[in-house]
Formats: C-alpha cells, sequence, structure tokens
C-alpha cells in the first residue's frame, strides 16, 4: 500500500510530499534554498533560530518550514517582503550579540538579506564571555554561541544520551551549561564531541583548530578532506579527515552516514594522534 500523498504549493510551484513531510522537506524537494541555523537532518527541529520561517497563506503568523508539518492544499510563499523582513532582523539580532567570526553561513545569510547588526551597536554585546578551555580535545566560546540547542539535543536522546549539557538561565542569562556549571571533566560528559560536530558557529571547536586559528595558521581552502573506516572497533563508522600541511587537523563524520548519521564517540572523533607519532630521520625503528 503506498504512501499518503500531500500536493501543496510553494512560490507558485506545485509539490507533492509524503504525509508527515516538514513544510522544509518540501520547500527543499522544490529546489528553493532555505535559511537554516538551528536544524540539521539527525536532531529533532527546536523551532530556535527562526530564520527558516515562511509565509503560509491564511495564518497569523510566519511558520518555521523545519518544524511545521505540511499539509493538503498549502499555499506558501518563503520571499515574500515579510519572510524576508523577518529573517533580516532574526539575523541583525543574532549578528549583534554573538562573535560570528567563525560561523560563516550566518555571514553568508546576513549578506544575502542585508543585515546590519552594526545598527544596534559596534560590538557583539556577549563578546566579552571568557574561552572556556578546561580539557584537552575541545574549547568552549559562548561568546559565538545562538542557542539553536544542536548541541543539547545530540547531548541528549537524539544521539549520546548523556545529557551532559543543557540550557540554563533566561533571558539574556541563557547560556548552555553543564550540570551545576562544573567544569567540564567534573560533568557528565564522555568526550564524543558529537557537540562540535553540530555547532554552526565555532562556538564549540577542536583544541587543535582553536590553536591553529590562535597562531594565524587555520587554512581551511588548503585543507583535504579524506573518508576513511574507523580503526578502533567493528562498528565501521565513516571517518572524514581534515588534513592541513600532512597532518590531521580535525575529524568529522558525514551526516548522510547511515552507521553515524555524524556521530562518532571519543575514539572516532579525537584518536587520531597515533597517526601523526611519525619517526625523526635517524629514529631507530627496528625493535
Amino acid at each position: 500500500m503506498s504512501a499518503e500523498k500531500l500536493a501543496l504549493t510553494i512560490d507558485g510551484i506545485e509539490v507533492t510530499v509524503a504525509a508527515g513531510a516538514t513544510i522544509l522537506d518540501a520547500v527543499t524537494q522544490a529546489g528553493i534554498e532555505t535559511p537554516t541555523l538551528c536544524f540539521l537532518q539527525s536532531l529533532t527541529p527546536v523551532n530556535a533560530c527562526r530564520v527558516c520561517v515562511v509565509e503560509l497563506e491564511g495564518a497569523r503568523v510566519l511558520v518555521p518550514a523545519c518544524a511545521r508539518r505540511a499539509e493538503a492544499g498549502m499555499k506558501i510563499n518563503t520571499n515574500s517582503e515579510r519572510v524576508r523582513h523577518s529573517r533580516k532582523m532574526v539575523l541583525e539580532f543574532l549578528a549583534s550579540t554573538v562573535d560570528i567570526s567563525t560561523a560563516p553561513a550566518l555571514q553568508e545569510y546576513c549578506a544575502e538579506y542585508g543585515a546590519q547588526p552594526q545598527r544596534y551597536g559596534p560590538k557583539p554585546a556577549t563578546v566579552a564571555q571568557p574561552v572556556k578551555i578546561d580539557n584537552a580535545l575541545y574549547v568552549r566560546d559562548y561568546a559565538k554561541c545562538i542557542l539553536c540547542y544542536k548541541c543539547v539535543e545530540a547531548c541528549g536522546t537524539d544521539a549520546q544520551n548523556t545529557f551532559a549539557i543543557a540550557v540554563a538561565g533566561r533571558g539574556f542569562d541563557a547560556r548552555i551549561s553543564t550540570e551545576y556549571d562544573v567544569p567540564l571533566p567534573d560533568s557528565a560528559c564522555v568526550y564524543c564531541g558529537n557537540c562540535i560536530g553540530v555547532c554552526p558557529t565555532g562556538a564549540l571547536m577542536f583544541s587543535s583548530e582553536y590553536e591553529l586559528r590562535a597562531s594565524n595558521q587555520w587554512n581551511e581552502t588548503e585543507q583535504k578532506q579524506t573518508d576513511t573506516i574507523c580503526s578502533y572497533c567493528g562498528v565501521g563508522c565513516t571517518l572524514t579527515l581534515h588534513v592541513q600541511e600532512n597532518e590531521i587537523v580535525k575529524v568529522t563524520s558525514p551526516i548522510e552516514n547511515a552507521v553515524t548519521s555524524g556521530h562518532l564517540c571519543i575514539k572516532g572523533r579525537f584518536g587520531f594522534s597515533y597517526v601523526q607519532n611519525r619517526p625523526e630521520e635517524g629514529d631507530d625503528v627496528s625493535a
């Protein structure tokens, strides 16, 4: 028995999707690009960033495309003046409160929608937060955090089920925190790094990347990416090695991979240093 199909119209284009699909699924199927920040295919939508909002005929307010289910007969506009103005305002609010220097997608959206965050002040409001460096694997720079909730979802039921982090506080005091705001080594964190893998702004970053950026040596345009299979166990996780000047600088996993869905364990994500423990010229390697 075939699945139920729903017909709707997006920007004048008739689209047919399976029942249960979201508006974003339909928009993507129609070949229309829609900005997203808090959305990821492998995570539960939380409607946090609101940059994917679209105009639904008959609705009083704009609706989030990432979470709203498609319904038969819907008429949707993804690029109306109202939609563009809303997205512009959201982007301005985000870019005026956080440091977006390591968020290329957010920078591109700001340019596309003509966002001018500087009209709210010369510097992002949260940039004064110190970087948290309390372990050897990754750093937390919450001056770059847009509270998209991706890291919380990845640490929770969507991936790791560790629940080491959550959103604490309300309003301007809202922030990502460990339990009782303890240092990471004292928390429930198992250092899988799945929070880094989903972070869209660089608020969570490999220590190796952070150190290279700090010394002005990070060069993403010159990096090569090579897929391989993790050697630590028999699960068969696909690793994408990011290599710069013949050195692995970080490891990710393809989100479309059926084994990992982009998620890894501590060994797969961080256990690459042995690859680079090469003998120096003249070393005795006969033993």
